[in-house]
Order: C-alpha cells, then structure tokens, then sequence
C-alpha cells in the first residue's frame, strides 16, 4: 500500500471493525462439531491458499481457498467457516510473498474476508430465502458465491482505489471482474462436494483435490494470456509514442521555431482539457496532436518556413496548406483516437474567418479550439524569425483581445486564470506514399496574423500633388539612370576591395535613404561583416551570421531579397538583451558573384517600412554588378597578398622582407636611430623531416612561426626567408637588450619540438647586425647576420659531437662579435 489519505484511514478502520465484530459473533456461537472434518477443510484450504495469482492492474493476489470457504458454508457452523476463511486470507497473505504484509493490511484483510464469510453464510441459511427458493441447494449457493464474490472484491476496490488513486470502475472491472466465472464454478464444485457428502460421508472431499488444481491452473492460463495481451497494448502504446516522437522531430528539423515549443504546447493544452473535463481519449488525442499540429508544414517550401520578415500573399497561399497535408498524413497513421481533425482545424477562428473550412462556434472541435488558442500564445512569447518574442503577460493580452472573435471565450477565460500555473509546469516538463495536396489552394483565410508583407510605393510614399508627382517621377527617372549608370562605370574602375566597398556605400546614400549599410562576405558557412557604416556601427561589426539564419543570412542562402524587414532577427543579437538596435526596417539582397552567391547587401532604416519597391528594384540592378565586382576585388586582394606572403607560415615572404628591410633603413637614416636584423635557422628540422615526414615538418615550421611572432613586440617584423631560415627585423632594440629576447626565441622553439615530437629534437641559432655599425644597406645586414649566425651553428654541432651531455638550456643562444 501506498500512504494512505484520511479517507482511506477511515475506512479501513470501518471494515477492521466491521470484521471484528463479525469474528466477535462467530466466537459466541462456537461449538466443538465435527473437528476432524473441520480440520481437514482447514488444512486444505490453507494448502489451497498458496495456489494463488498476481491480480492484473493492481498490488495484490488472489487464491482457490474460497472452495473450501463455500463447503464449509454448506457443510461446517458459522465459527468453524469464519476460522477457515481468515487462517487461509492470513496463509495466503505471509506464505510465499516477497514483501510480508504490514499490521493494517493484514487487519484489512483478514476482517474483509470475515464479513465476506458471514454475508455469504447469513444469506444461504437464511429461512425466509428457504422458503421461498423452496430449499433449492443450487440457487441458494450460487446467491451466497456471488455475494462472497461481490463483497470481498468490492471491499478491496475500495481500498486499492483510495490508496493508489484509480478509478474504481476500472480496478474492479479489470481485475475482478473476469474471475466471477471462476467463483462461479467453485460454488457448483462447493454443491457437488455437499450432495456426495450426504451419500458417501465428507471424506470425498479428498476428491477435489486435483479439480482445485485444475481451477488454478485456469487461472494462471487465463492471466498469462491477460498479461501477454496488456504487453502487447502497451508496446503499440509505445509504438505510437514513438511514431508521434519522431515526425515530432521531423517537424523541429523542418521549422526553425524554439526548440521546446511542441512541448510547451502539449502542456498548456492538455491541462486545459482537463479542467473541460474531456474524455481520456480526447486527451490523448490532444496530447498527440500537439506535437503533429504543424506536421504539414513539411509540405511548405524552406525559404517560406524560415522567412525573416512579413509573408506576401502568395507565400501566405503556400503556407495555408500545411494544416490539410497534416491531416492527410496522419490519416495513414490511424490513430485510436481523433488526432486529425483536431490538425485539420487548428487555423479555424470562432468567428469562421479561419482556414481551411471557415467552420465557426462549436463547429470547430474543441481540441482545435484549445489548440489554437494556446498555439497562438506560445508563438508570440517566443523568438521568431520575423520578430522578437513578446513578454508572456503582454502575449496573454493579445489573445485575450481575440477572445470571442479568433478564439473560443471558455478557453481564453482558462487561459487567463492559469497561466502562470501552466507556465510553471511547462517549464518543469521541458525535456505517404500518396500524393499530399501542396497545391491546393485555399479559398478561407482572410491575412496572417502577422499581416501581409508591405511595400508602398514612391508614388504612396509622397504627400506632393499629382502634377508635381508626375513631374518629380520623369525627374527621378532620368536621375535614377544616370546615377546607375556611375555606379556602373565606377564599380568596374576599382580592385581594392575596401575602396570599391566605400565608393558603393556612398553612391546608395545618395539613391536610397538609409541609416547603415552592411556589406556581408561569405566565408564557408557564415556570413562576415566586410563593411559597415552608420547607426550601431559597433554591432553590425561584430555580428556572424550562418547562412540561412537571420535576414541577411536567409537572403544569401536563398538567393531572394527582402524588403521591410525586421532588424532584429539578425543572429549575434537576437536572444542578447543587452544588443538592441532602433532600427526598424530592413532591405537586404544577394551579391551574386561568378557562379555563387558571395555574400548580401543589406540596408537598414529607424523608421518602420521605410523602403518602397523601387528602392528594392534600384537595390537588386546594382546588386547583380556590385557582387561580381566585390569578388574580383577579392581575388585581386587574394593574389597580391599571396605574392608577399608565404603561403605555409602566413609570415611575409623574402620579397615582402627586402621590401619592408629597405623601407625601414631608409626611415632609421632620416630618424637617426638603430635598427637590428635578426638571422635565425632552425638546428636539426632535417632530422624532424627525415623521421617523421614532411607534414610533420610543415607543422613544425607553422608553431616555429607563431612562437617567433608570440615573442615579438608588436611592431617588430618576422618573414620566413625559406627553408627553415626566419629573419626579424627591431627598431629601435639595442645590443644589451637583443640577449634576453634570442633567450625567449631559443626556448619557445625547443618547447615547440617537445610538443610536436616528444623530445628535444630542434635548437635554434640566430646570429645579429646592427644599423649603422655593422652595415649601412640590406644586404649587408644581412650577409652579416647569416655569418654570425653559421658561428653559432657551428658552436652547437661541435657542442653535439662531445662526450659528454651538456644540460639542455646551456647552449649558446648566439655570438656577438
């Protein structure tokens, strides 16, 4: 037993007295009859009682001892059936069990058995019944069996459904019922043995030994396949569980929407439905059909699910399909319970504006109606690609304003009262063959919640009188051309990439008014700011958005621009309170390079749609120019960049090292001031090579580079020479200084070895010549430094061939001469 409540308490109580008493009776009116018939009933039936079978649904058990219970109501006194009946409860109870049974059980147990006992008793030696049934032993044993039948496990239904909380239909229906047949039987044997016993003496009931054998074994029969049955039950249970788990998933993987949403939903709407009082399958139902609603949505094409802005009409049309392609899949699920015309109704409103039948009222099915309403709720108090999330208070607001007219008033009402209660709950529970009808179009449905995307025109956009419009529209005919045409002609005079990027923003300041302009380049999978100007420059800059995310992102995955859309939606600082930008309207479109898209242009304004469609279609004619040129810009970059720099360590090439070398000569003679070159090659790379291969090598040059650099001062410059030889170059460092620096280069690069190899296998020699005193142009600084250097080289591989092993940090660093 389960701990009890009050109730349960009290009635146990009830039926422990109750027993009492009759056990009380029955004593008074003992008398010492028949013994050793008495005590051989009493023996079998508490032989009887370990014959028992694990009831289904419910903690508890049951025997064949109630035979010999009906014999001796037939056969024996009231005293001697009510000790047969409560030493075989009390056997049954403490033999053969895992867990012996506590003091209130066995109380409960042995005193439901006693009024069973005496019930049974007092109705079949009842001598008005005798008269009346005119002493037929039949009808009047069948009478006491079924009321030992009803009384005992009606008792015990009272209490399991007090203690464990069930139905009390359901815990004696399920578990009691199928045995009546059974006790049935029992009370014809219990007639048989009484008619023999007048003939033949009670020792015949030796006999029925093997029958009680065979009634237990039906019932072990019968259970068996009870139990194998409910198995199975609860495995398609499961099946389904898992059926509507995954095109959950599906669902998830298909719309971008919060990860919990489907959850939350399941919440809020079944416990709605519960205070409605719905049946268990329409619960069920529900339950299912919060996580499917939206399944149809798969038939919706991707750039319209993930939308970053307003949707227009004809994407609208796409997107009212997606409730009856879900019903229809899940018609081919056939679930037990009505799962699809809750889908196929969820966008229906009270009023019949909704879609895709326009049914109004009590016409739309009431799980439809709590769906919808609770879908509505969660969609606004959570992120979305086209907006921010609304507080959940101010989300409530707005569905209860459409109480009445979008949804039913009952479930709004519950809605309003509960919610902080379902909130709470949610939060604690997050964790076809056939064709589908994807171009039906659907004739209900007046605009989406969000309303249809808006783009005015100039024309609308203007508050000048019609000549003056008239004549402004061929003014800014001619000037729109002839602005195309510069941008057109400048765009292609340019190949470096931040002044064609500049020349671009101020052209477009001049054609469409905007508050900033970001030009975003692909790199592999993201989008990078490449130049950003205006309003919340810091936080444009700072953005990386993956492709298909937020507007930009969105605009260059599906190749189509948007105008008018929210700001906000950008990644980086959608869910970031603390990023916040004032703009309110965006138009975005994709540069389309050589063969991809390279990246998105996007403009961006304070005022809410603020772009008009010719700004969109100025946007798009130079868009398709500007994104080739940007690429040819890029590669240009690309090129040179690779020209003076080595392409292995990233570090500036020998080219790039002359160059940087005389420039530097050139400043030290008009400034006056020294200037140090620094010759460095790496002791034992051949060897690094020779073992390990040469990507182990390249990798070795790779850390060798950084840790030169990682050593440095920030306006010291290191180039890779070739080979495994660097060169750096420090202004302004003077002789006593240069030791302590040659030091950090020599042990970072060892710890380098020890890094990639395990052991010290690479040294470091660096020889030094100083501007003026040891040369006064390139290149004999640095033939000096290379001498000086091969000095050192020369100490450490005569320092190798000793004898003896010298500590690892005591090799020379480098030789002044």
């Amino acid at each position: 037993m389960q701990p009890m409540s009050k109730t349960a308490k009290t009635y146990l109580g009830i039926v422990s007295l109750t027993g009492v008493s009759c056990l009380a009776v029955g004593a008074l009116q003992w008398k010492p009859e028949n013994l050793l018939q008495f005590g051989f009933y009493v023996l079998a039936s508490m032989m009887a009682s370990n014959l028992k079978v694990i009831l289904p649904g419910i903690t508890g058990s049951m025997s064949v001892n109630f035979l010999f219970v009906l014999v001796g109501i037939t056969e024996l006194s009231l005293p001697q059936t009510l000790v047969i009946g409560c030493l075989s409860t009390a056997t049954q109870c403490a033999m053969f069990t895992k867990k012996r049974p506590t003091v209130p059980q066995l109380a409960f147990n042995i005193s439901s058995t006693a009024i069973s006992v005496t019930a049974s008793y007092a109705l079949y030696h009842n001598a008005w019944l005798w008269q009346r049934l005119e002493g037929s032993v039949t009808l009047l044993l069948s009478l006491a069996t079924l009321t030992y039948f009803f009384v005992n496990t009606l008792s015990v239904t009272v209490i399991v459904t007090l203690t464990e909380q069930k139905d009390v239909w359901e815990v004696w229906h399920g578990s009691f019922l199928w045995a009546a047949p059974q006790y049935l039987v029992g009370g014809a044997m219990a007639g048989l043995i009484h008619t023999l016993n007048r003939f033949a003496g009670w020792q015949v009931a030796v006999l029925v030994v093997p029958v009680i054998y065979f009634v237990y074994r039906s019932y072990r029969i019968y259970l068996g396949r009870l139990e194998e049955e409910t198995r199975h039950v609860k495995e398609m249970a499961a099946l389904h569980l898992r059926s509507i788990e995954a095109l959950a998933l599906a669902i998830d993987a298909k719309d971008d929407t919060t990860h919990d949403h489907l959850r939350r939903v399941q919440v809020y709407a079944t416990e709605i439905a519960k205070e409605l009082g719905v049946s268990n399958q329409e619960v069920q139902a529900l339950e299912a059909a919060a996580l499917l609603h939206d399944i149809g949505k798969l038939a919706v094409p991707e750039q319209i699910i993930s939308k970053p802005g307003r949707l227009t009409p004809e994407e609208f049309e796409k997107m009212k399909v997606h409730p009856v392609v879900g019903a229809e899949i899940l018609e081919r699920v056939q679930f037990p319970y009505p799962v699809v015309p809750i889908v196929r109704h969820h966008h229906e409103k009270w009023n019949g504006c909704g879609y895709p039948a326009g049914l109004k009222g009590e016409e739309i099915p009431l799980g439809a109606r709590i769906l919808s309403a609770v879908d509505c709720l969660d969609a606004l108090a959570s992120d979305r690609q086209y907006r921010r999330a609304l507080p959940l208070e101010k989300a409530l607001e707005v569905v209860v304003s459409e109480a009445g007219k979008s949804y039913d008033p009952r479930v709004v009402e519950i809605l309003q009262r509960r919610f902080v209660e379902l909130e709470q709950k949610a939060k604690n529970y997050s964790e076809n063959t056939s064709k589908l009808s994807t171009n039906t179009r659907i004739e209900r449905g007046e605009a989406p919640a969000a309303g249809f995307e808006k783009v005015p025109s100039a024309a609308e956009r203007s508050d000048a009188s019609p000549k003056v419009d008239f004549l402004s529209s061929i003014a800014s005919a001619r000037q729109e051309f002839q602005m195309l045409l510069e941008v057109t002609n400048e765009l292609g005079n340019s190949l470096s990439v931040d002044e064609t990027m500049s020349l671009l923003a101020v052209r477009l300041k001049r054609m469409i008014p905007h508050d900033t302009i970001a030009i975003y380049v692909r790199q592999e999978n993201r989008l990078v700011p490449q130049y950003v100007n205006g309003e919340d420059f810091r936080l444009f800059s700072s953005l990386e958005i993956p492709m298909g995310q937020g507007l930009s992102g969105w605009v260059a995955e599906n190749k189509r621009p948007i105008v008018n859309g929210n700001p906000s939606v950008e990644p980086g600082y959608l869910n970031d309170r603390d990023k916040f930008s004032k703009l309110r309207s965006a138009v975005s479109v994709p540069l389309q390079g050589m063969s991809d898209t390279i990246g998105a242009l996007t403009l961006y304004h304070a005022d809410a749609e603020a772009f008009t469609k010719d700004h969109l279609r100025i946007l798009m004619a130079i868009g398709s120019k500007a994104g080739v040129t940007i690429e040819n810009a890029m590669r240009y970059c690309q090129v040179e960049s690779s020209a003076v720099t080595d392409e292995l360590t990233g570090l500036p090439n020998a080219r790039s090292l002359f160059l940087h070398l005389d420039s530097e000569l050139a400043r030290c003679k008009r400034q006056n001031n020294p200037l140090c070159v620094l010759v460095l090659d790496l002791d034992g790379f051949k060897q690094v090579n020779d073992r390990f291969g040469h990507l182990q090598g390249n990798k070795v040059l790779q850390l060798t580079a950084k840790a030169l650099r990682d050593c440095c001062r920030e306006y010291d410059y290191v180039a890779r020479m070739g080979g495994d030889e660097f060169v750096v170059i420090m202004g302004g460092i003077r002789r006593e200084s240069l030791s302590s620096k040659t030091e950090r280069m020599v042990e970072a690069v060892e710890q380098v070895g020890r890094e990639i190899n395990g052991e010290r296998l690479i040294s470091l020699s660096a020889g030094e010549a100083f501007f003026p005193e040891d040369g006064q142009d390139a290149e004999q600084l640095l033939a000096e430094a290379d001498r000086r250097m091969y000095l050192v080289k020369q100490e450490h591989h005569r320092q190798s061939r000793l004898p003896f092993a010298l500590p690892e940090m005591s090799l020379p660093t480098a030789i002044v001469q």
